[in-house]
């Protein structure tokens, strides 16, 4: 320990006396290589010959046996053992719209960006077409699960499988779940054109029965989703965002008309896997800014609000900042809104500047170079530009969080304990243990610090703790924005 903390104090000083002009700066490439590196050790179903990180094995093989179905793959959400399809789509939705955005920024990392989209893809297709009538939606009993601490490869808590349909409507993990299938298709366009055709053709089929079958899932799967990913924001914002990519994906008039039908009028000061209006509007107002198409004026204005609520010299700001600089706005899991709100800061700068847009908030004058310097804010303070000088990446930096909210991270891996660790065997002497988690989740973004800047690095507190898909897959994008402005 004496040791560790002399090198960081040593770097913290060179830092420091370093020549002016010269900064200590995040290394945004290698923070962008490790992010996607996550998607890894999250995955679930039978690992390919090419997985990196090693600690991980096969499991959850048998998902979907009790529905006489194949429904292994896909990702565990975060920190636990269960396949929640809502956040899980959201996720892939992220992930595809970084790479169509900053695709040409990504430099090698591209191959691994589509490949973590595709290990996605391919669950969501066995989701969508393994039973007809059927939009299976998640695999394993939370309310169970939570009640375990053992590695995904011991499972042994019943898999539960959901899914929703006609009788049991879910029109926001539904359409959440077109939208990825329609954003992941022009992700492999060019390169897998018949691939790509498959998962355009499914999302349009997903999409019909969310529409058709109006309904929340929170509704209909009862504790199956709530509390974990209620849909508290209604099926509205999924309907529209979802219908916002398939126009993208397609170009087609259905989806314009459905777009405008659905309406732009909710003002949301958020964005994550429950709101996506914010998104929506984001996706919809580059037809403003770079094709000047009139009739998307509507969203670039939506799209300007949002804006104002985030920027903290704004009059109309809804956005507290800590001390430090972070963006804060809900105690539990914080970075996942600062990740997915960075997305949207560094997009929107980019259609700005591709127009020479600019806007106001008051008096407030808004640049491209506004909303940049604010994402660069927040993606450098997780990076290691904050008070405690800890990255939240674990992995990147001499100091990050080293006892994560996450079972596989925090138990010993197979090949080091051979033996099955059983569904209360994770707790003592792991879970409870202070020591560091023996494998580290290379990539993964915590909760993250609370709205003093402070972090405990406790197990025990999964609100900070906890690492989570659909936190790394919002900044995969800015950090492809910010490799490609060296």
């Amino acid at each position: 320990m004496m040791k560790t903390s002399l090198l960081f104090l040593l770097l913290i000083i060179t830092c420091l006396l370093a020549v002016e002009n010269v900064e200590c700066k995040p290394n945004y490439r290698e923070a962008l290589a490790k992010s996607l590196l996550f998607f890894q050790g999250q995955r679930s179903g039978k690992l390919p010959p090419d997985q990196q990180i090693k600690w991980r094995s096969n499991s959850g093989l048998s998902d979907g046996l009790q529905d006489n179905v194949d429904l292994s793959g896909g990702y565990y959400d975060a920190g636990d053992n269960v396949k929640f399809n809502f956040p899980m789509a959201f996720t892939t939705t992220m992930l595809s719209w970084s790479t169509i955005e900053y695709g040409k920024r990504m430099g090698p990392q591209m191959k691994e960006a589509r490949a973590a989209i595709r290990y996605a893809a391919d669950y969501f297709l066995k989701c969508a077409t393994s039973t007809p009538g059927r939009l299976y939606v998640g695999v394993g009993d939370p309310n169970v699960d939570h009640k375990c601490w053992e590695r995904p490869e011991d499972m042994d808590t019943v898999r539960t499988v959901y899914y929703v349909s006609s009788k049991n409507p879910g029109s926001d993990v539904a359409a959440e779940t077109a939208a990825a299938l329609a954003a992941a298709s022009i992700v492999f366009r060019k390169v897998d054109p018949s691939y790509s055709k498959l998962l355009l053709r499914t999302s349009q089929k997903v999409y019909q029965f969310a529409l058709q079958y109006q309904g929340s899932y929170s509704n209909s799967l009862g504790s199956a989703a709530c509390p974990f990913y209620c849909s508290y924001s209604g099926f509205k914002d999924e309907l529209l965002w979802g219908a916002a990519w398939l126009f993208r994906a397609t170009n087609a008039v259905y989806y314009y008309k459905l777009v405008k039908s659905l309406g732009a009028d909710d003002q949301p000061d958020i964005f994550s896997w429950d709101n996506k209006y914010a998104g929506a509007h984001v996706l919809l107002s580059k037809r403003a800014l770079l094709n000047g198409d009139k009739n998307f004026d509507q969203y670039r204005q939506e799209a300007d609000n949002f804006m104002c609520k985030i920027l903290p010299n704004s009059p109309s700001s809804t956005t507290q900042y800590t001390q430090g600089g972070l963006m804060f706005k809900l105690p539990e899991s914080n970075l996942q809104y600062v990740t997915a709100i960075t997305f949207l800061l560094t997009t929107y700068s980019k259609y700005m500047s591709a127009t020479k847009h600019t806007f106001s908030c008051g008096s407030v004058f808004v640049t491209p170079n506004t909303l940049r310097s604010i994402a660069k804010r927040q993606v450098d303070y997780i990076l290691g530009e904050n008070p405690l000088r800890m990255s939240y990446m674990v992995g990147y930096g001499p100091y990050f969080p080293k006892r994560i909210h996450h079972r596989g991270s925090s138990l010993p891996s197979l090949s080091v304990h051979p033996q099955t660790i059983g569904c209360d065997g994770g707790f003592n002497p792991f879970f409870h243990s202070m020591s560091p988690n023996p494998n580290i989740l290379v990539g993964a973004i915590v909760g993250g610090p609370n709205q003093n800047d402070g972090f405990p690095d406790d197990r025990g507190d999964y609100s900070h703790s906890e690492p989570a898909t659909y936190i790394n897959g919002a900044i995969v994008g800015p950090l492809a924005y910010f490799s490609g402005n060296k």
